[in-house]
This record gives C-alpha cells, structure tokens and sequence, in this order.
C-alpha cells in the first residue's frame, strides 16, 4: 500500500473546537439561578444590611444616618443579661455537645449490635426528635414540677426529703433547660451514628474477633476514628441548634427565674420586638453571626482542607 493510500485510509480528525465551559450543563445552571439569588440577596445582603445597622441607633424604624461606631457593641457587653445569657450558652453548648454525643453514639452502638425489636426501640427514641421545642419545654415543665413531676412521685415513694426544681432554682436552671435538650436531640444523633456504624466493613469486626480485641476497645480504635467526618457533622448540627436555642427556653422558664435563663436569641428578639432597640439587637445577632463562623470555619477546615493536603 502507498503512502498516499494510507494517509487516505486513517480516519479524519475532528478539529471541532470543544464546546465552551460556560454553556456546559446549562439547563442545570439555568435551574440554580433561584437558589443563587436567593443566597445572595437573601442571606448575604440581609447580613450586611444587618451588621451595617449594628453601628447605627437604630429603635423602632432603621436609622442608617445615625450612625455611632462601636457603642452599641460596647453597651451589649457591659449588660449583664448579655453576660448572663452567653455564660447559660456555653455551659448549654459544651454539655449539650458531650452528652449528645456520648448517649446517641452509645444507643447506636446497641442497635448495631442486631438485637431483636431493633425498630421499636429505634422508633422509640427517635420519637422525641419530632416534637417542636414548644411541646418539648411543656412537656418537660410538667415533668420538673415539684408539685406533681419527679420530685413529686419520689416523695409520695417514701422518700420525703427528696428535692428535685432545677427550673426555679436560679443556680442550675440551665440543667433543667439541657434535660430536656438532650431528651430531644439524642435521636436523632443516633440516627446519624447508626448510619455510620451500618457504613462499617463487617470484615473489621471478622478481623478483631479473631484477633481476640475486644469489642469495647475495636470501637475505640478502630470505629470511632473511622467515623471521624460523622461526628464531625453531627457535632456541626449539634452546634448550630445550641446557638439558635429559643423556643425551649420560653415554653420552659421564659428566661426566669429572673434572668437567670437568658439566652442570646431570647434576648436579640426581645430587643428588637418588644424593647424596640433594633441597633442593639442587630449587634446581638452579629455576635450570634460571629459564634456561628467559629464553628463553621474549623469545620470546613476539618472537611476541605485535609482533602486538598491529602
């Protein structure tokens, strides 16, 4: 065969020019545009119109023209409800966080283990995960009574000195308020952890058995470091629960007894809607928006950029 016949023979090559990157998958673009708009103006331009008040004296209607720099920032930190309200969130988020973890990852861990009647107790202790933070705080305001809750049905056991009224004891009426946080938000941890678990290789725990580990010391070893990026996630959902905390709050002491209740987001609202101070509830929320980045920037650092070293 010549050289020519064999030129002739090989396929013809596509100089087409590669179609341009800016109307690749256009229809789904097109389709994101409403989710993008509203991030956008929405929640970035609501939170710059937000932090931009903050350092006005705002009342009743935004006054952007009265503008005061850092005093309104400075009066949030010198109000000793502010405090108050700060110090209940972090001890609320640190025992929140612990306890959540610790009681959904170990109820996990006993479903995993295939017991009989699996979906009943996991049905069981989901349930309280679908109730509102409203019914939650009643339901748990009836239950800390010491007229006819806990402290009430120990002492008709017989034990007459038994006291039990953490919601109108000023020094552990957070306690009151974790219980029944913990009582609601335990499920759906273990949802979470359960989900996990069940992504585990049976193989691993084939090896350890084998290999005579025993069980309690595989999970802290070997499963748990696995499971790092779901408790990475569940301590995010955690967390951003802990910060908006309101609702259980109100239906359990309306901030009492005296303020020793007082949350951050009980007290941007009431500034904003009853007190009419919306300069000074604007920077309470800019602070909330501030505790809200330091647990999103450690999480995507965790997520992304041990990634990107990888």
């Amino acid at each position: 065969m010549s050289i020519t016949e064999n030129v002739s023979a090989q396929p013809a090559r596509d100089t087409r020019k590669p179609p341009n990157r800016l109307f690749k998958n256009m229809t789904a673009k097109v389709a994101s545009i409403p989710m993008v708009f509203t991030a956008l103006v929405v929640f970035v331009g609501c939170t710059i119109w937000t932090i931009y008040h903050s350092f006005t004296k705002s009342r009743l209607l935004p006054a952007p023209d009265k503008w005061v720099g850092l005093d309104q920032y400075e009066r949030l930190w010198s109000t000793r409800r502010w405090l108050v309200s700060i110090e209940n969130l972090a001890i609320y988020g640190l025992c929140s966080m612990i306890l959540s973890l610790v009681i959904g990852f170990t109820l996990a861990a006993l479903l995993d283990r295939k017991i009989r009647g699996e979906a009943v107790f996991r049905t069981i202790f989901l349930y309280p995960f679908a109730l509102s933070f409203i019914v939650t705080g009643l339901v748990w305001q009836w239950i800390l009574n010491p007229q006819f809750g806990i402290q009430s049905v120990v002492q008709n056991l017989g034990w007459t000195n038994f006291a039990f009224d953490p919601l109108n004891n000023a020094d552990i009426v957070i306690y009151g308020i974790l219980i029944a946080g913990i009582w609601q938000g335990s499920g759906f941890i273990m949802v979470i952890m359960l989900a996990g678990l069940r992504g585990i290789d049976e193989d691993i725990w084939k090896a350890s058995r084998v290999d005579g580990i025993p069980t309690w010391k595989t999970y802290i070893v070997v499963i748990i470091p696995m499971m790092r990026p779901i408790f990475i996630t569940a301590l995010v959902l955690i967390a951003s629960g802990i910060i908006k905390v309101y609702d259980l709050v109100v239906a359990q002491t309306s901030g009492g007894p005296g303020i020793a209740s007082e949350v951050p987001a009980k007290y941007v609202i009431e500034k904003m809607f009853q007190s009419q101070n919306l300069g000074q509830g604007f920077a309470a929320s800019t602070m909330m928006l501030v505790s809200v980045l330091v647990v999103l920037i450690p999480w995507a650092y965790l997520e992304f950029g041990g990634k990107r070293r990888d």
